[in-house]
Parts: C-alpha cells; structure tokens; sequence
C-alpha cells in the first residue's frame, strides 16, 4: 500500500564538447540541463495501476492481477544484475498492451518501457502498489536531450521506492531529498535498463546524467563523474530542423575514410577541447564571475568551426550562432548537429535586455528558446506542494 502524495523529478542532458569525436574513442563532456522532466507519483484504486504521459498521448491502466500474471513471462531469476530486456520478453509485452511489432513511436516506447520496468522491478524487489503515475515533461522529444533518460530515471526512482528496493528519504515539511549513493547506483542500473527498452544500445551516458546531475566525462564506455562543476546559464535553442544522427555519424566517418591526415588532427583538436573544458570547469567556483568565461566562449567557437569541418553543421546553426553573436554572445550545436539544438553561454554580467533581444531574433528565426541553466541536480524527490506553479499547472492540466 503506497499512501503518499509525492512528485519525482529527474533532468535532461546536453553534450558541451566531444559530440562525434567521442564515437571515435575521445572525450565527450556530458552535463545536466535544468528542463526536467516530473513524475507525480499518488495512491491509486485498489488493484489497479494507471499511467499517464499526456505529451505523447499515453493513459493507460491495467488490473494489478493482469500485470502479475504477466510478470512471469518476463522476469529475471535471483536477485543478482538487473535482467537485461529480451526480444521474447518485449515481444509479450507488446502483444498485452496491443503494440505493433516494430513500432517505434514515442508512445508505443514509453508504454513498453513502463511495462518493462513495471515488471522487472517488481519481480525482483516485490509487487508495484496500486499507485497513479503522471508524468509531464519540459523537455521536448526526439531533440537529443535525454528527454527519455529523464524519463527512465524518473520511472526507475518512483518504482524502486514504491516497491521499497529503495527509501523514500523526503521528510515531513521538507521541500526536496535526495537518495544515497547507493541508491542513486540502483535508480542508475534500471533507468539504463529502460532506455535499453527505448533505444536498443544507448551508451549509457543520458541516464548517468539525469541520475547523479551535474557534468560527466565519457570516454570509450568509461562514464567519470567531475569533481566538481559550475551552474552555468545557457540560452538553449531548438532549431526545430529534423536530423538523422545514423547518417550524421556515417558522414563523419567517411570523411575521415577519405582524408585522414586531415580530419584525424580535428578530432584531436576536439578531444583537447573537452579536456581543457574539464580542467576549467573543476577550477571555476560554483558561482563563476564574468572573467570565468572568455576562456569558456573562446572553447565554443573553436569546436563549432571543428564541427562545421566534420560536415555536422547546417545552415540553420549556422544563423543561430550569427544571431548569437550580434548580441556578443557565444554558441555552439550540441548533439548529432545537422540541424537540431543549439547553446548560448550567458555570462552573469549579460543584461536582461540583451537575453531578450536575443531569443526574440532567434524565435523570428522559427527557433524555440529556452533560457536555463547547466550543472542541474540529478534526479530529486519533491513534496508536491514544493513544485512550481508552472509544473503544478501542468501536472493539474494532465
């Protein structure tokens, strides 16, 4: 029986140097954006199990008997590595929710994650309550922000803790908690587990940053945590012009195929770039004057020349940074490039006029815009009370 009223929330990602350099072994800086995406978790009709993703048009709800007898179907045994998703188990469960073979919809894949996480947890760690779940989600989809890792984490954490695999470490009166480490280790190794469901093969990368927060170093499988890391503003711009990464990443490795002694060099350069950003960012104080950031901007405008040579740049980014810098402001593309986002360093001495006149020649480009910031929290427990009216409208509206 789960008879709290509480809210999980967990952030998205953005790549701040590395992108495509780290598929070839080099160092990608991965760090927390602060759009989250909330999971509002309450006490739900007896012996029955309902979600709800009102931004991709998912509201299902099952009998809590139905999913038990189903869990035997796609459980691991013992209590050891969490099971991995299998064909034979995702195919069960998309013959019980009515999916199509093959699809791959942002609503037939959170509803299969749901289920697989659902049902791996519980068998493992004890029966799923009847509970509500609603999440809402400030991230848009399929624009290469981790919007599904933050959903998995968010999903891993309420399931572990409803299951009792995990504390719900909130007291009365208090607005946000956090769990421990180990924890955060075991909310980590599901949310993985669910973005396997979503993604196939993901690097692992997105979860591990909607988990711990704050800026990872990624390097040939290897996921380090830096020691310590800055909230910086960011103007975050979605171009809104659709990409393929797999043909990004092919296009890439071609021409370094077709020229290596010259593209080699580039992803040298790059693989420096997101080291010394390391080194910066582990010196800079966790509230950075504007005299932190020249060295910041000037690491931006070099990758994204570096970027445009690997052929990842579009004229689309290509605006976006010219916009950008008519404002004296610095920018970059983040992720697969060809389109897609974009972000914008914001010193503390930018002035409020200067951000607004910005996003409003980069939304009358057809961009969307979003001022926040980088070096966000991981994944948080909050009292529902606490929560923004923003999201608190949302979560209402749902």
């Amino acid at each position: 029986m789960w008879a709290r009223d509480v809210a999980v929330s967990a952030p998205g990602k953005v790549i701040l140097h590395g992108e495509h350099a780290v598929v070839l072994g080099k160092v990608a800086l991965a760090v927390a954006l602060d759009l989250r995406t909330f999971l509002r978790l309450r006490p739900g009709a007896e012996g029955r199990l309902s979600v709800s993703l009102p931004g991709v048009g998912v509201r299902r709800s099952w009998d809590t008997p139905c999913l038990r007898a189903l869990r035997g179907r796609i459980a691991g045994k013992g209590r050891g590595e969490e099971p991995l998703p299998r064909r034979q188990q995702l195919d069960a469960l998309r013959e019980f929710a009515g999916i199509a073979a093959g699809a791959s919809a942002p609503d037939s894949l959170a509803t299969l994650a749901f289920l697989y996480m659902c049902l791996a947890i519980s068998a493992k760690y004890g029966d799923v309550p009847s509970v509500d779940i609603l999440v809402w989600s400030e991230l848009p989809t399929g624009a290469g922000l981790g919007s599904s890792a933050a959903y998995a984490v968010c999903l891993a954490a309420a399931l572990l803790m409803v299951c009792g695999a995990i504390s719900c470490p909130l007291q009365e009166g208090e607005s946000t908690a956090r769990w421990t480490e180990e924890e955060l280790t075991l909310i980590n190794s599901w949310a993985f587990q669910g973005e396997r469901v979503i993604h196939g093969n993901p690097s692992g990368v997105d979860n591990a940053v909607g988990t711990w927060g704050g800026a990872l170093r990624y390097q040939a499988g290897k996921i380090t945590p830096l020691k310590r890391v800055p909230t910086l503003r960011i103007l975050l711009t979605n171009t809104k012009v659709p990409r393929s990464t797999k043909v990004l990443v092919a296009g890439v490795k071609e021409k370094i195929l077709k020229f290596p002694a010259i593209m080699n060099p580039v992803l040298d350069s790059i693989d420096a770039i997101s080291q010394e950003c390391q080194s910066v960012l582990e010196a800079m104080p966790a509230n950075p004057s504007p005299e932190h950031y020249p060295v910041l901007e000037e690491f931006f405008d070099i990758n994204q020349h570096h970027l445009n040579v690997l052929g990842v740049g579009h004229p689309s980014l290509d605006r976006l940074c010219q916009v950008t810098a008519s404002h004296s402001l610095h920018s970059k593309l983040t992720g697969a490039g060809g389109g897609g986002c974009g972000i914008t360093l914001l010193p503390p001495d930018t002035s409020p006029l200067a951000v607004e006149a910005a996003k409003q020649d980069l939304c009358a480009c057809g961009f969307e815009c979003w001022e926040t910031k980088i070096g966000a929290p991981g994944v948080t427990l909050h009292s529902c009370s606490s929560l923004s009216a923003q999201v608190l409208h949302a979560l209402a509206q749902s």
